[in-house]
């Protein structure tokens, strides 16, 4: 989740055709490194959802329980409520982390807080924080399944965690059979898009940056996950409204940014006659500038109308498990 390199920055990217000499490298180790304070700030943030979460089943306040009564004891569920707080801590580094690098590859803005290296160093280290969050998020699901399969032995309790979890399609249950695949997608993609930009010297710039534009999809993926199964934003209320209008600035940055494009390879102009090759891509980039434009557009619509998809509450909410337990 790493942002392009502009063509003209850094005298020794520009002559080794946009690779840093070997001295000049980003490492992942060091990464890693720099990202202990941004970790450790997850944690916390992780921490204090998981305390709120808690505190409103406790009280009866929870949208939880309200989509799934059966769910009525924190101290039985604690472990999907601790899935449920890394995913939004989760989604909140995945926003800011979608937020520098649009800041970073788009138009450059008149005047930044930090230096642009550090603004580098803060996407790249939000990112691999944004990886932990999302894989905590799932595995502390699996281990709620895990819990939760109490009528067959252990081998097969842990095989129905890591399946339902882990296994695209597997996950056969209500609004999940369509919610978890989508989470599915965006962990399997965020990983090896975000960990390439350690071996772009390898698979070279071009082909890492051309990848790298994917990393918009595994953010989509995230919101539309949430959307769909988060059921502390289920409901058509203000929650879910807020979650929606923090897609603006998103939207908005990648419009910039597909208007403005740092490389003159990229600008839109006019194709040109005879140059068949390009046109493909001309209408590609054409395309690309309509949708974002429509989403932004969309995202407003939706904040202003207050129609954003959310269920109505029910009177009399059901009282079903999630699934039926195995049996032998």
């Amino acid at each position: 989740m790493t942002s392009d390199t502009r063509p003209d920055e850094g005298g020794a990217a520009a002559a080794s055709g946009g690779r840093r000499p070997p001295g000049d490298r980003v490492v992942l180790r060091g990464d890693l490194r720099a990202a202990v304070p941004d970790a450790t700030a997850a944690v916390v943030v992780t921490g204090l959802v998981f305390a709120l979460l808690w505190s409103r089943m406790e009280s009866g306040a929870s949208d939880t329980v309200a989509v799934m009564p059966f769910m009525d004891d924190a101290g039985t569920y604690w472990m999907y409520l601790l899935s449920q707080a890394f995913g939004w801590s989760g989604l909140l580094w995945a926003w800011g982390t979608v937020i520098l690098g649009l800041l970073l590859s788009g138009p450059r803005p008149a005047r930044l807080p930090v230096s642009r290296q550090v603004l580098e160093r803060w996407h790249r280290t939000t990112s691999l924080t944004t990886m932990a969050l999302m894989f905590a998020h799932a595995l502390m699901f699996a281990a709620e399944l895990v819990r939760y399969e109490t009528k067959v032995d252990w081998a097969e309790r842990l095989w129905v965690g890591f399946a339902d979890t882990f296994v695209p399609g597997w996950y056969d249950s209500g609004t999940g059979r369509i919610a978890i695949p989508l989470g599915q997608g965006a962990l399997y993609l965020a990983i090896p898009l975000g960990l390439l930009f350690y071996i772009r010297h390898r698979i070279g710039a071009n082909t890492w940056r051309r990848l790298h534009r994917f990393v918009i999809v595994v953010y989509v993926l995230s919101v539309w996950h949430t959307l769909l199964y988060g059921t502390n934003v289920w409901y058509g209320e203000w929650p879910r409204t807020v979650l929606w209008l923090l897609q603006l600035p998103v939207a908005s940055l990648l419009l910039a940014r597909l208007l403005r494009p740092a490389r003159r390879s990229e600008k839109l102009g006019s194709p040109r006659r005879g140059a068949e090759a390009s046109r493909p891509a001309w209408w590609a980039r054409a395309a690309g500038r309509v949708v974002a434009g429509a989403v932004v557009v969309g995202l407003v619509l939706v904040v202003v109308s207050d129609r954003d998809g959310g269920r109505d509450r029910p009177t009399h909410p059901p009282a079903t498990a999630p699934h039926e337990q195995e049996t032998d």
